[in-house]
């Protein structure tokens, strides 16, 4: 009964997270702004450190089933 919410939990943060990576990354790689008004620097690693943060809380709460 329990692992019906860490399942959703983990499905939602898992396909944020990469979605968010290959998001971030595609921008990059086509030189676009990943943020308007903000340093591209900045919203590079922010965008790359909270992708890799939900992906990560993805697979922990994949990980609690």
């Amino acid at each position: 009964m329990e692992s019906g919410p860490a399942i959703f939990a983990g499905t939602a943060f898992t396909l944020f997270g990469a979605g968010l990576l290959l998001w971030t990354g595609a921008r990059v790689r086509h030189r676009a702004p990943v943020a308007h008004g903000v340093s591209p620097a900045t919203a590079v690693a922010l965008a790359a450190l909270f992708g890799a943060g939900f992906l990560t809380l993805g697979l922990w709460c994949f990980g609690r089933v």
